[in-house]
């Protein structure tokens, strides 16, 4: 039993790894724009799609066809800020009808591409497992191991520049207060784009990263964005550290009532967390009430 418990640790802590990417790009995107993307699934989609067709049917390294997926689905983060959202700036419901607008043209897109079919098959680029901590039965997939490795890296990488950089400190600040931001010669549309960049870049990489471990579909991204949007509800909307925590909380949770359980009982009982979450604090575990 204790051996199990372990294993459905290090699993939560995978799970936890790429949801943080999905619900940190939100929070971001949302923050610094005032939009709710729901379009978001669909860019991870994208990123596994790529990989799919640059690592399994081109043949490029694994890890070169991840940056390929992380640039173009940045470069379509681009392309939707600048012709979808930025018209819809201070239109938060306009902005949600274009993320999806957007949601859709990807999944026509993508189906008239790749075809709908069967889920596509990526070989897996690391093969193996590794045993943790010395213990022969405590394991994890090496390609599993290197989303929670390359997705910590990128959060630890996006905490730096936040906090160490002046375009950090710009984005921050245009997500606190938008108006004291301009105030002060803070670029709004700059820093919007940023935020899409960045946002639409971890999608991206959380799709090439996941694609040798899940099913690719076309449809595959609502059930990341569906988590991510508990993830962030639970976490407080707004907040990265939230999103970040209310991962693990919420993975965690999921992991072990799916391991012990069921995964419709794990879905169910996660939606029950969030509304407790919500009931016993409505702003979320970090969130805090706009001043009137």
């Amino acid at each position: 039993m204790l051996d199990l418990i372990l294993q459905t640790c290090v699993n939560a802590l995978y799970a936890s790894s790429y949801t943080a990417l999905m619900a940190v790009g939100l929070v971001l995107i949302f923050g610094v724009m005032g939009i709710i993307n729901f379009a978001h699934g669909e860019l991870l989609m994208v990123g596994a799609y790529v990989v799919f067709f640059l690592y399994a049917t081109f043949g490029w390294p694994f890890p070169l066809a991840v940056a390929g997926s992380i640039v173009i689905v940045a470069l379509i983060g681009v392309l939707m800020e600048r012709a979808l959202f930025k018209p819809m700036r201070g239109n938060p419901l306009g902005g949600l009808i274009m993320s999806v607008g957007a949601l859709f043209i990807l999944q026509v897109a993508t189906v008239d591409i790749a075809g709908l079919g069967l889920a596509k098959n990526i070989p897996p680029a690391y093969d193996g497992s590794v045993a943790l901590f010395g213990i022969e039965t405590l394991t994890l997939p090496r390609q599993r191991l290197i989303v929670m490795v390359a997705a910590t890296a990128g959060l630890v990488l996006l905490w730096l520049f936040l906090t160490r950089t002046k375009l950090g400190w710009a984005l921050r600040a245009c997500a606190q207060d938008p108006e004291a931001a301009a105030l002060q010669g803070i670029s709004l549309d700059r820093t919007a784009l940023i935020a899409m960049v960045i946002g639409a870049a971890f999608a991206g990489g959380a799709g090439a990263l996941l694609a040798p471990i899940v099913q690719v579909t076309p449809y595959m991204g609502h059930a990341y964005v569906v988590t991510a949007f508990i993830v962030i509800i639970v976490g407080g909307v707004g907040s990265l550290e939230g999103a970040v925590v209310a991962s693990v909380i919420f993975t965690f949770f999921d992991t072990f009532v799916t391991t012990f359980i069921d995964g419709s009982t794990a879905a169910i009982l996660g939606l029950l967390l969030m509304l407790v979450v919500l009931v016993v604090k409505p702003t979320g575990l970090f969130g805090s009430a706009e001043k009137a």
